[in-house]
């Protein structure tokens, strides 16, 4: 079989790299892709909001199945194009992705729902935003976050009232995120861990993946500015067996409900971010796709074929497959360009990643091309080094033993990924 991917980053090489292990699948192709990509793919020259073209080659090279891999083109209605040519794709419909394109429907969907989440307010005039942010606490923290999609950087975390104005004069004055800060949610801060619960859906039935947890601060200690992720793990410690049962009771069955009611054509990944707010579980987010990185640490450990699950999502028959995972433990470490995810340089050659040869660690291309033969920096999350072992500090240890052997200018990381999770370990065994 033939298989579309859309998409450029390293989320992408995961799923082109996972669907070439399918002795069912034949080709794949890329649209656009990277320069890691390109080593299993065939790059297709077209851009992720080129509907028609896309289309047009998926109807021409007998594309059997199209997945999508980043947000921008199902909230701009891809799925909706592609269905109506008559092509099978995995995403949900443009008003289904409204769980991720706007944080104000998502807010409003948990209400009606009964879907646990941080009280909020919505604002679309800077002086309303401000009036009420003038009642707050002077020192009380606060969350601003951008109504639209911003790449993983439309949420400020805000030390009390003068940091909130100035994130929302950022957002609606200075427009720093463009039209995304044109409306925006004003929440009470909560202070716990967060979790990544990512399940596969057809809109009826659904099969929930391991936990993980993203690293969405800049600079170790969860310190500096929110970035696109910095690195995951996964399965989390964090999420025992009680408090899986509990989110998907309070949760999940509650969102597939939701989307049954309110008759949203939903086949594809949903994602759901949790944060604990003591004990229970809290919704801070929908993505209405796979996140990134938690893609990179969740598809090595699956077992059952890709294909046969996007098969079943966009035929409604996910109930007939069952979804099996690897024993053990995945980390993935982000390599970023200096400078992110603020100005940085790029173009700089990357040097050592043929010295990763153990089997059991991926190597996956977000911000590179090929260049005169060279495979050089072209973004500001560069690669996602992934390392799989039998637990979480096996695993930790060998992807920075590897993560050591790659080398370009500016390189920068994160020292600390899973070091939560070796600490729920150690709580576990005392």
């Amino acid at each position: 079989m033939k298989v579309l991917v859309i998409g450029s980053g390293g989320r992408e090489h995961a799923l082109c790299l996972k669907f070439s292990q399918s002795p069912k699948v034949e080709k794949i192709y890329c649209a656009p892709g990277n320069g890691g990509i390109s080593k299993i793919a065939e790059l297709v020259d077209l851009t992720t909001g080129d509907f028609t073209e896309l289309a047009d080659f998926a109807k021409k090279k007998n594309i059997d199945i199209t997945f999508v891999g980043p947000e921008s083109p199902l909230s701009e209605g891809i799925v909706d194009f592609f269905v109506s040519r008559g092509l099978k794709i995995v995403g949900p419909a443009k008003d289904a992705s409204k769980l991720e394109s706007s944080k104000i429907y998502a807010k409003e969907f948990m209400k009606i729902y009964g879907i646990p989440t941080a009280p909020y307010r919505s604002f679309s005039s800077v002086a309303d935003a401000l009036n009420f942010l003038d009642g707050w606490e002077e020192n009380k923290k606060v969350v601003v976050k951008a109504d639209g999609l911003a790449a993983g950087k439309g949420v400020y975390m805000c030390d009390g009232r003068k940091d909130a104005h100035n994130a929302v004069k950022k957002m609606m004055e200075d427009k720093v995120l463009g039209g995304a800060g044109s409306n925006i949610v004003i929440e009470e801060h909560i202070d716990g861990q967060e979790l990544s619960y990512l399940i596969f859906t057809d809109g009826i039935s659904y099969s929930v993946m391991p936990a993980s947890q993203d690293h969405k601060r800049a600079e170790d200690g969860d310190k500096g500015l929110n970035t696109g992720g910095m690195g995951a793990y996964s399965p989390a410690p964090l999420a025992t067996n009680e408090l899986n049962e509990k989110i998907e009771r309070d949760i999940i069955r509650k969102v597939i409900e939701g989307i049954k009611a309110e008759k949203l054509d939903y086949k594809g990944v949903l994602y759901v971010g949790i944060i604990m707010n003591g004990n229970d579980p809290y919704v801070l987010e929908f993505n209405c796709r796979f996140g990134d990185p938690e893609t990179q640490v969740l598809l090595p450990l699956l077992e059952t074929d890709l294909l046969d699950i996007s098969r079943a999502i966009v035929d409604k028959r996910l109930s007939d497959i069952n979804i099996s995972w690897k024993k053990g433990a995945a980390v993935c470490v982000v390599l970023a360009s200096g400078g992110y995810p603020e100005n940085f340089e790029k173009g700089f050659e990357i040097k050592g990643l043929e010295d990763i040869t153990d089997s059991d660690v991926f190597v996956y291309h977000a911000g590179t091309k090929s260049e005169n033969g060279q495979i050089v920096t072209s973004g500001g999350r560069v690669l996602g080094v992934t390392a799989i072992a039998g637990d979480i500090k096996s695993a930790v240890d060998k992807v920075y033993e590897n993560v050591k052997l790659v080398s370009f200018e500016n390189m920068r990381y994160r020292k600390d990924i899973a070091k939560k999770a070796l600490s729920e370990v150690e709580k576990a065994q005392d």
